[in-house]
């Protein structure tokens, strides 16, 4: 959605508006039209943010995100997921994704304490697969709640040398 011209409109309106208080008005609301373009750019994110958030209460469990890149925002929908039909049993379980798709749609933050040296296993792990820490993180996170057996290359290397493995949860 390009902004551009919603903007140039409202600086052309002050400029017609300004002609009427003569062409010292006139130069005046010239020379402020340039400094308030962020101002007016702000206050068409904000409606838009706005906006974007009355629909996703209304859609919901559903969902609109309103993106920026660069100076221009974009829309991203999330449907409510459809009713299978009843006489439908459980789906197929999927395999995850191989990478997280970052415009799979709405995203959430999640906050977790670990300790220095798992942070740090974490981030070697995910540099050893050319991935970025969260990348790695959502792909594992997938792939362990849908009961995947994905491992990382360098686990399935170290199971191939015959080191001894351990998985589960520990409290």
């Amino acid at each position: 959605m390009n902004l551009t011209s919603y903007v140039d409109n409202v600086c052309r309106d002050l400029a017609d508006a300004a002609d009427l208080g003569g062409p010292e008005a006139r130069a005046l609301a010239e020379r402020l039209s340039a400094p308030l373009e962020s101002a007016f750019r702000l206050a068409l994110l904000d409606a838009l943010s706005a906006a974007a958030d009355e629909i996703t209460r209304d859609l919901a469990p559903g969902s609109v995100e309103l993106r920026l890149r660069g100076r221009e925002p974009s829309f991203v929908v999330t449907p409510p997921p459809a009713e299978p039909p009843a006489e439908e049993a459980r789906p197929a379980p999927q395999a995850p994704p191989a990478a997280a798709d970052p415009d799979e749609g709405a995203t959430s933050r999640i906050n977790f304490r670990l300790s220095d040296q798992l942070k740090t296993r974490i981030e070697e792990a995910a540099g050893r697969d050319g991935l970025s820490v969260n990348a790695w993180l959502v792909r594992t996170s997938s792939a362990a709640a849908s009961g995947s057996a994905w491992q990382a290359p360098a686990d399935d290397q170290r199971a191939a040398r015959g080191a001894d493995r351990y998985t589960g949860w520990v409290r």
